[in-house]
Order: C-alpha cells, then sequence, then structure tokens
C-alpha cells in the first residue's frame, strides 16, 4: 500500500509538472500566420518567403498566398520576400499569435539599353554574352536536376481546374436570367487576368499519390479522390470535357525542350537550341537569399515565333536551377483565340540540394476579340507536397497501368477535401459545385444547353434515345438520288453495358429502301467507349457505297458530300453481316476478331463482267466470308473520352496495327478463299519552331487469285473536301493492287513563315504542306488480261478504261496550302504528279477543310 502511495505522489507530480511546461511553452511561442498579396492587382501570391529575420525558420505561402510559421524563439521581426518584389519587414510581438495580412510592391529596378556614343543601339549577340553563358550552364545542368534524375522519387499531387466566362459586362451579368442568381457571379480585381466579373463554368480537384522509378522506367499515379462539377449527361459529356480540359492545361515541364500548351509545342527557354531563338538578359542578382539567384529575362528573337516571354530565377550554387519560372506569350504569337497567357513555376530544394517542382499556376484568358469582350477563363493550380526520393517501393507499386484511379475516388465527400486541400479556395470557389447545380435548374438555361448540344453533337436528346445526327438527315447521289435518312442511337440513360444504334434511309431514284441496325454487349460493366473496352458487337446493315470506300455511314453520311466533281456514278448494293468482339488491355495494347458476311452488287455505271467462250458474261453480286484479326499498340494513348464516342488524341508516340483477313470459300455461301495481311505505322513528329509532321506509312499483300473488286481498292477522293487519308485527285476505282506500300506526310508549320511576312502577320495564317505516294501492282495471275474468267476491269461511257494498276510507277500527288483561315479553315491546293494520261484525271485541285484548333 505504501508503494502504490508513493506511486501516485510520483505519477500526479509528473503530471502538474507537464503541464506547467507544456503552458510555459505554448505561452512563449510565436505563431504568425496571414495572406500575402500584391499591393497593385490585390491578388494572392503563392510560393513568397516568410522567415524569423536573421534566421532560416520560416516556410512560403499556398497558391492562395496563406502562410503560417512558428518559433519557440523570442524574434520580434519577420522577413517577406519574393523575386521581383521589394523586400517586405514587418515587427511583430515574440511569445504570441497574430495575423499579418501583406502587401508587397513591385521592385521596378531595370537595365537601360546600353547606348554607344553614335546614338546607335548594341547589336544582340551569343558571342561573349554572360546571360547567354550563363544559360547555357543551366542547359548543361539540365539532367541533374529533373524528377528523372532520382533513382527513386514520390510524391503527393494536388491539382484545381477552374473555367469561368470572364469579363463579363454589368449588362450581361443583370440580364434577366441571372436576376436571382447573382451568386454565380465572382468578383476580382479588374486589372487580373480574365478581367472584374467572372461566372464559373466548371471546376474539377484531383488528389493523387505519385511513384517514379528510373530503372525500368516508371511513371504512374493513383488519383486517390477526383471531384469536377457535373452537367445533365443529356446535354453535356461530362467525361469528354474533362478529357479536353486537360489536354489544353497539360504540365508545364519547363526542363523540357518543348512545353504543350493548347495541343502546340513551345520551346522551353532552357532547351538545348534556346540560344538561337531567344534572347536573353541578366536583369538582376537577388543577394538576400539562400542560394543567390540571378533573375534572367528573356525574349523571342521574333516575336511572332512560338515562344515564350518571362524571367527564369537561377541558383548560384553550382546546380544551376530553376527557382522559379514567370512565363507568358506575347500578343504577336499565332495562338488563337488566347489573350493572356500566364504561368507561374515554384521549386524546392530537396535532399542532395536539388530542385524539384512544388507549385505551378497557369491562367489563360481566351476570346474572340484579343481587346474586349466577353470570354473564357481559365486556370489550372498544381501543388506537389510530401516529395521524398531514393525509397523503393514494393514492385506491385510500380506495375498497372501508368494512371490508376481508385474505386471509390469520386465518391468523397466535403469534409474530406476540407481536410485534405493542401490551400484553402478563394471566396466562392467552395460554391461552384453546388452553385452549377443551381443553374441547371433554370428552364432558359436547360432550353440553351438543348439547342447548343443539338448544333456541336448533332442530337436530339430524348433521354434513353436521341435522333441525330441532323447533318445526315438529307444526302443526294447519282444512284439514289434524293435520299432521306433517320436514325439515332441509344445513351446511359438506358443502359451503360447494352447500345443499339440504328438508322432507315430511302432514296427516291433508285426507289429501295436501306437501314443499319447494330447492338453491343460491354464485358466489364463499362461503357463500351471507355478504356479499356471489351465488348462484342453484331450488326447489319443494307446501304449503297463506292468501292474503296470504308463502310462508316453511321458518321460519314454527311450532306456537304454529296457535292463531288466528274463522273462518281460508281456504286454498290451492299449486304453485310458483322460480328467484332473487342479487348483491350491497360497497357494500350488491343485486338479485335470479326466475321464478316458480304455480299455486294454493282449498280449505276459500275457492272461486275468477265469472258465466257469469248461471250461478255454479266455477274450479278459477288459473296465473301471471311474472319479477321487485327493486333493494335498505341503506347501512351489518351482520348477525348465521351459517354457515346472516343477520339484519340494525337501525340509523339507511335501507332501500330497489324490485321490478317482469310477468306473462307464455303463459309455462309463465300464464294473466295485467299488471305490479306495490312500493316501501318502512324506518328506524329514534333519539329520544335517548324511546327510537326504527321506521317502514315502502311503496305499490304494479298495472297491467291481474285476479282479486281476484292483486291485493295486504293482510297480515292472525289468530294471537294480534304480527306486525310484519302488521295485527293485520283478517281473513285481508279487503281487496285494486290500488293501496295504508301507513305503520307502531312506538316504543319505553324506560321514560321508567314510570321516574318508583315503583310501576313496580322492575319495569323499557317503554311501546311503535304506528300502522298502509293507503290503497288497487281501479279500475272490476278491480272483480268491474262485471264478471261476473271472480272474484267469496267470502262467508261466512252469506251475508255477507268480502272489501272500500279505496275507503271507509285501514284503521286502533293499539296500546298494555307490553315487557319478564319481561324477554321484549312485551303490547300493540290497537284497530282504521275498518272496524268488517264481519262479525267484532274492536275490541279482545291480541297477545303475545317477544323477548330488553338
Amino acid at each position: 500500500m505504501k508503494t502504490d502511495h508513493i506511486y501516485k505522489i510520483i505519477k500526479s507530480t509528473l503530471i502538474l509538472l507537464f503541464l506547467t511546461l507544456s503552458t510555459t511553452l505554448m505561452a512563449q511561442q510565436t505563431i504568425i500566420k496571414g495572406v500575402v498579396t500584391d499591393l497593385r492587382t490585390h491578388e494572392t501570391m503563392p510560393a513568397v518567403s516568410v522567415s524569423f529575420d536573421g534566421t532560416s525558420i520560416g516556410g512560403t505561402t499556398d497558391v492562395q498566398g496563406n502562410y503560417r510559421i512558428s518559433t519557440d524563439g523570442n524574434y520580434n521581426r519577420i522577413k517577406v520576400s519574393f523575386i521581383g518584389y521589394k523586400t517586405f519587414y514587418k515587427d511583430i510581438t515574440p511569445g504570441s499569435a497574430q495575423t499579418i495580412n501583406i502587401s508587397l510592391s513591385e521592385d521596378r529596378r531595370t537595365l537601360n539599353e546600353v547606348v554607344i556614343k553614335s546614338g546607335k543601339k548594341t547589336r544582340y549577340t551569343n558571342k561573349n554574352n554572360p546571360a547567354v553563358e550563363l544559360i547555357r550552364k543551366v542547359i548543361a545542368h539540365k539532367d541533374q536536376n529533373r524528377l528523372e534524375n532520382f533513382d527513386y522519387a514520390e510524391y503527393q499531387q494536388y491539382e484545381r481546374m477552374i473555367f469561368s466566362l470572364s469579363d463579363l459586362s454589368e449588362k450581361f451579368k443583370q440580364k434577366r436570367i441571372f436576376k436571382n442568381y447573382q451568386f454565380l457571379f465572382m468578383e476580382q480585381d479588374s486589372n487580373a487576368i480574365g478581367g472584374k466579373n467572372l461566372l464559373p463554368v466548371y471546376m474539377e480537384e484531383k488528389l493523387s499519390d505519385n511513384y517514379f522509378r528510373k530503372s525500368p522506367y516508371v511513371k504512374k499515379q493513383v488519383v486517390q479522390a477526383n471531384k469536377q462539377v457535373k452537367y445533365d449527361e443529356n446535354f453535356v459529356d461530362n467525361e469528354g470535357l474533362k478529357a479536353y480540359f486537360n489536354r489544353m492545361y497539360m504540365d508545364i515541364e519547363i526542363y523540357d525542350n518543348n512545353i504543350p500548351l493548347l495541343g502546340n509545342q513551345l520551346l522551353s527557354p532552357i532547351a538545348n537550341g534556346a540560344p538561337s531563338f531567344y534572347k536573353f538578359f541578366i536583369t538582376d542578382t537577388i543577394k538576400d537569399v539562400s542560394p543567390q539567384l540571378i533573375e534572367l529575362s528573356f525574349t523571342p528573337r521574333n516575336t511572332t515565333d512560338m515562344l515564350f516571354d518571362g524571367k527564369i530565377y537561377i541558383t548560384m550554387d553550382g546546380n544551376y536551377a530553376v527557382q522559379k519560372a514567370v512565363l507568358s506569350v506575347n500578343k504577336h504569337i499565332n495562338l488563337n483565340f488566347v489573350r493572356q497567357m500566364q504561368t507561374t513555376l515554384a521549386f524546392e530544394k530537396t535532399e542532395g540540394g536539388r530542385y524539384r517542382l512544388s507549385q505551378s499556376d497557369l491562367k489563360i484568358d481566351f476570346g474572340l476579340n484579343k481587346n474586349k469582350g466577353g470570354g473564357v477563363y481559365g486556370e489550372r493550380v498544381v501543388i506537389i507536397n510530401n516529395f521524398a526520393v531514393n525509397k523503393p517501393r514494393p514492385q506491385e507499386t510500380y506495375s498497372g497501368p501508368a494512371q490508376m484511379i481508385a474505386y471509390n475516388a469520386t465518391e468523397k465527400g466535403d469534409e474530406f477535401w476540407k481536410a485534405n486541400r493542401p490551400d484553402t479556395l478563394k471566396p466562392g470557389q467552395a460554391d461552384i459545385y453546388k452553385n452549377i447545380d443551381s443553374l441547371q435548374t433554370i428552364p432558359s438555361f436547360k432550353r440553351t444547353m438543348k439547342l447548343v448540344t443539338l448544333f456541336v453533337a448533332g442530337y436530339d436528346n430524348l433521354g434513353p434515345f436521341e435522333i441525330g445526327p441532323v447533318n445526315t438527315f438529307y444526302n443526294f447521289n447519282p444512284v439514289e438520288g434524293f435520299r432521306l435518312r433517320l436514325g439515332g442511337r441509344t445513351t446511359t440513360e438506358l443502359s451503360k453495358r447494352y447500345y443499339f444504334e440504328t438508322y432507315g434511309a430511302y432514296g427516291f431514284k433508285d426507289e429501295k429502301f436501306k437501314y443499319f441496325f447494330s447492338g453491343t454487349y460491354s464485358l466489364n460493366n463499362k461503357s463500351i467507349y471507355s478504356f479499356p473496352q471489351d465488348y462484342i458487337r453484331a450488326s447489319v446493315q443494307r446501304d449503297t457505297k463506292i468501292p474503296g470506300q470504308e463502310l462508316q455511314f453511321v458518321q460519314e453520311d454527311n450532306f456537304l458530300l454529296s457535292f463531288k466533281r466528274g463522273d462518281h456514278g460508281i456504286y454498290t448494293y451492299n449486304d453485310i453481316f458483322r460480328l467484332d468482339y473487342v479487348h483491350e488491355y491497360l497497357n494500350h495494347f488491343s485486338y479485335k476478331f470479326e466475321l464478316k458476311a458480304w455480299n455486294q452488287a454493282p449498280t449505276g455505271s459500275l457492272y461486275f463482267q468477265n469472258i465466257i467462250a469469248g461471250q461478255p458474261n454479266t455477274i450479278n453480286s459477288l459473296q465473301t466470308t471471311e474472319l479477321s484479326m487485327e493486333l493494335r499498340y498505341a503506347p501512351h494513348e489518351k482520348f477525348y473520352q465521351g459517354k457515346l464516342y472516343r477520339t484519340p488524341i494525337p501525340d509523339k508516340y507511335p501507332i501500330f496495327t497489324l490485321r490478317y483477313q482469310e477468306g473462307i470459300k464455303g463459309l455462309f455461301k463465300g464464294d473466295y478463299n485467299y488471305q490479306n495481311v495490312t500493316g501501318n505505322i502512324t506518328k506524329r513528329f514534333y519539329l520544335s519552331q517548324l511546327g510537326f509532321a504527321d506521317v502514315s506509312a502502311e503496305g499490304g499483300y494479298i495472297f491467291n487469285k481474285l476479282p479486281y473488286p476484292l483486291l485493295d481498292i486504293q482510297h480515292a477522293n472525289q468530294s471537294y473536301a480534304l480527306q486525310l487519308q484519302s488521295y485527293n485527285l485520283m478517281n473513285y476505282l481508279e487503281f487496285v493492287s494486290d500488293h501496295y506500300a504508301s507513305i503520307n506526310i502531312d506538316q504543319h508549320f505553324n506560321g514560321f513563315f508567314f510570321n516574318k511576312v508583315p503583310l501576313l502577320q496580322s492575319l495569323k495564317l499557317r503554311e501546311v504542306v503535304s506528300f502522298k505516294s502509293v507503290w503497288g501492282g497487281v501479279r500475272q495471275e490476278n491480272n483480268p488480261a491474262n485471264d478471261p474468267n476473271l472480272l474484267q476491269y469496267p470502262v467508261g461511257g466512252s469506251g475508255k478504261p477507268i480502272t489501272y494498276t500500279l505496275n507503271n510507277g507509285p501514284y503521286m500527288e502533293a499539296s500546298a496550302g494555307i490553315e487557319n483561315i478564319f481561324k477554321l479553315l484549312r485551303l490547300d491546293l493540290v497537284r497530282r504528279l504521275t498518272y496524268l494520261d488517264h481519262p479525267d484525271a484532274p492536275k490541279w485541285g482545291v480541297r477545303a477543310f475545317v477544323k477548330f484548333q488553338f
């Protein structure tokens, strides 16, 4: 009992001592917090250094300009510093908690232009230029300052993207539609990017764990939480919207030679060849930070090139690392719809003294009019925390696809986001999600969205079924005359696993009905358009087509394609049954199996005819049944992903496709045995200041003896629309082959030459050239001249042949064009280079192509 009593006394004494000590320590601790803003614009400032004067104790502001520092020491002043701003000092009261908001003013020290006695400006040169010598040291040290220089790295990343209607007038704000919804608007300083009045329309947040391994190379992201503004699925494709915005606002990797921006590639100021395209100036030395920094300003040698303006701050500790970067583009750059752009990158020192990206903030203001009027303002913020290096994880951490999404990522509530956001949202931002929900209850907004959806997507949504596309309702051609068509498809409101598509059409000249119907079943309980695909589809179709043109009437039966040059009455009636199975893997390898039974009968001016006993013999139709397998590998492929579509995004990675077809005689009345092997490689090459080139190479070989309609019919185009994968001055059915190889090069210069011509510069026109060629031929066994039992090549009304082989050399055509006309239109002047002696072979042609691009 005595021992127990002594123990209680000791325990009570220790507790009392602990409480006394804790109270004393808390009483002595100094806690300073607040917000740092720009004195002129009143915008909050991220990455500002705040410390107790004379010490290294402190931190930096978050993306919203908030800071919090604390110490047990007896310090009576804080120091606030930021590159390009005057250092600020503020007296504090030691041993207490205080809130101190700070406004920093710009340090407008600049270098005066050097002038020699004659009054002439000195000519900028790289030779003996200390700024150029410095940037070359930065370039030489790039590899050691990249993430890829670590053996292992991991970090947590927070991303936030916000889009708003910007620079809205007070008149717009007071429109009757918004009378009871003034809470939707956000106000900011009128000098800020985007102007005073903003109407937020989209917001997305993402929190992810990221893992890097140098060898074997792996860079993996695991999305733990994802929150997105959701619009009514009947009107807006939320997944497609997310993919499009994320493509526009990609990561800014300053250590890469080229930086993606709005689908374009801009040369980095620290690219290997940067001194040839940029002018560099040392504009300041910052000595009151450790390590000391050199402020290096840069500007394009030619202000119309796809380059940045801005400043980078270089550490003078032997690493020559970028500690901060501020990038913008000038108004002369050939970038559509961009009024202003600014991105700020902040870097922090890691273990070993290297620097890594800690924050980035990309802001862009878009508008049809670059000077005034409403537009769209978008901002993407990235914050990187918990950075650790050289801590290898188990193998399963690095396995799997480059991006994985946690099963409950979209289910995280407000409390989770409040606890896990590394910064705080600006006033009004936290309400965007619920405000957009409220906006969608306005009847006039619903009516507007319905009209926009019909105009943009071409479908009228009726809930589980939508009618369209509207541009296919009317069409005409020489065989059918006036053609009316009505179709539609089911939506995910009916089912995500079952999907049906159909149309019916009638030609008033041939007085025949046509139809299409398909049913698809998803095997992985996801939309059939979601990656990775895993589905089975059956379809039947009865319709017309031009030989050599793919049967994709559901998408391609467009009214504008009714207008064609020359004689284009070469058609077939087709009855097709297809059964497909498609399976994709997470590494973007996929395979497809297909069973196809196809009956084709000539119509219009086309006929199938052979020679029997010296006399012409008419063949009514050809019947084939084939099994095929297609293998496709598209590493790192990304999509504009929608609920009812999926469009690949062009990128630098190649796409490989291999297809094998086996014709089986006797199966479902098939008349022929044959084998067909086709291979294709496509790739986009980014050429820095010279734009980019899309290159496609393909080859094919058919085994066995076949009539010409079953050989490879080269893709021709007699419409006035430019078709990128067709030969635009080749006539329909002009060339057939049983073996061929082709090359297609489409080079976009993005205005590199036009921008240097004063008269053209303001028009923002862009140059494009292309070259297409196909080599091939027909073996003796498939030449109807050697075997009258084969179908003979057709002849035109004048008795001259209309179908040929490629045995006399390659077919070639080239074009030179202007794109970005009215920011939408591309016009090409096309020249045919070979086989000019063929009847009705055009030597020149003008073709048009419409495409929205930045």
